[in-house]
């Protein structure tokens, strides 16, 4: 159930994606006058799984789901047709346009891909609001356990003051993507500020470790359940550890570190039960183990707690505009900064770049509209992003050779343009081969 559940979000979200910026080139071209022959979901090799012609347009759903398209009349593209650009032009094809006609034709789909994003953020911030924790309130840092991240410097209990500059004000999902496509971040450890150089290959670090986040909160140790055959029968179902032989043990990652220093031992502690403290006795296994099963606090019961407040803030609907348009734009930069890294050999973030395996594991495998949502925004703006680049066969290898025009006042031969439309055909082929043979080459490896 769980593979249909994350296979239903990864289509639902790429057809919605590739309908919408087909109708980009779509609209525009209908409204110039030119003529569409195809509009596809998925690409109809050989044959089609669905198909309608009405008008001069004939509509269908092909059977290879890597993307779609639209075939415009008078118009190098990978259809390739070159008996059609062997005849005399005629005033409904593409290439009889202006040239700004044309341009505005080719920028439609990436233009809808950058509506659409900004739309779904203004939507979410309206029906979700942000829900977050202050990161003033971490009081006594965070938590770290990322060995790449040990590595790098950082340390439990440093607190994130600001990053390459910018000043962390929330403790939110964005704040590890941000330390990932940072040069630098300032912390402030036993009262010292000190800025952390981060290493150029962090990513690349990254990749050969165990996936964990590399910023967490500290939480506290709570029993969630006490196993039968538990030597520590004094212990209950949540309570929450306070004390440990004497030592303050306010956080998890304090109470694995006494733990691990008395190992095979049998200690006094201090547990929360019921909102009141009572002393008891625990046995610490010969690995620094408890026996029992901790976790199940939620954020809520967190706050509760004291350890931390949460807050939720609400918009109203022009409200919304703004705090949209800024999460937009702030996606739009941070993915900016990806690509910059995926082209620097130095980073070595290019061994992490992914294909349609890396796409679909990003859907979780219980449904959840607003991380439905959130993904299909953030995919919307790596597709308008990716079109953009000048490399022929893609949107903005087209515009590139339109504004070339539009400035000389000089067209490109369609010769010309055949072989640059085959070599970026090649890259492009090129580029997913490589993109999901890193997904296989990973799913070996693991």
């Amino acid at each position: 159930m769980d593979i249909v559940i994350k296979l239903s979000q990864f289509l639902l979200s790429l057809s919605l994606l590739i309908i919408l910026h087909e109708l980009g080139h779509f609209i525009p071209a209908k409204l110039f006058k030119t003529r569409v022959e195809k509009f596809y979901l998925f690409f109809d090799v050989k044959y089609s799984l669905l198909k309608k012609k009405i008008g001069e347009t004939e509509y269908g759903i092909g059977w290879l789901p890597l993307g779609g398209y639209v075939k415009i009349s008078g118009m190098i593209d990978e259809s390739m047709d070159k008996e059609q650009m062997a005849m005399p032009p005629q005033p409904w094809e593409f290439r009889t346009k202006p040239a700004w006609q044309r341009l505005i034709i080719m920028l439609g789909g990436v233009t809808v891909n950058f509506i659409l994003a900004f739309i779904i953020y203004i939507g979410m911030a309206f029906a979700y609001g942000d829900t977050y924790v202050a990161n003033a309130d971490l009081k006594d840092g965070v938590l770290i356990e990322n060995p790449v991240m040990l590595k790098t410097g950082f340390k439990t209990g440093d607190k994130i003051l600001a990053i390459d500059g910018k000043e962390v004000v929330n403790f939110d999902n964005e704040l590890n993507m941000n330390i990932i496509m940072s040069k630098e971040v300032l912390i402030e450890r036993n009262g010292q500020q000190q800025t952390i150089k981060m290493p150029n290959d962090f990513v690349d670090q990254l990749s050969k470790h165990e996936k964990s986040h590399l910023v967490d909160m500290r939480v506290p140790f709570a029993i969630k359940d006490v196993p039968a055959e538990s030597a520590n029968k004094s212990l209950k179902a949540k309570d929450l550890i306070v004390t440990l032989n004497g030592q303050e043990a306010k956080y998890y990652d304090q109470v694995k570190a006494i733990l691990n220093s008395n190992k095979g031992k049998t200690i006094p502690a201090v547990v929360l039960r019921d909102l009141k403290q009572i002393p008891i006795s625990v046995s610490i296994s010969k690995d620094g183990k408890l026996g029992v099963i901790a976790g199940g606090l939620g954020i809520e019961s967190l706050e509760k707690l004291g350890y931390y407040k949460v807050s939720t803030k609400h918009y109203g609907f022009l409200e919304s505009i703004p705090v949209g348009l800024e999460k937009g734009k702030d996606q739009l930069v941070g993915y900016g900064k990806q690509l910059k890294m995926i082209f620097n050999p130095e980073t070595k973030a290019y061994k992490q770049v992914g294909g349609f395996a890396a796409i679909f594991n990003i859907f979780p495998t219980s449904w959840s509209w607003e991380t439905f949502w959130s993904i299909t925004a953030l995919l919307s703006i790596m597709l308008g992003v990716m079109n953009l680049l000048p490399i022929p066969a893609l949107d903005g290898g087209h515009v590139m050779f339109l504004l070339y025009e539009i400035v000389s006042g000089k067209k490109p031969s369609d010769k010309f343009l055949e072989n640059a439309q085959m070599v970026g055909f090649v890259l492009l082929i090129s580029l997913l081969l490589f993109a999901n043979g890193n997904d296989i080459y990973k799913a070996i490896v693991k």
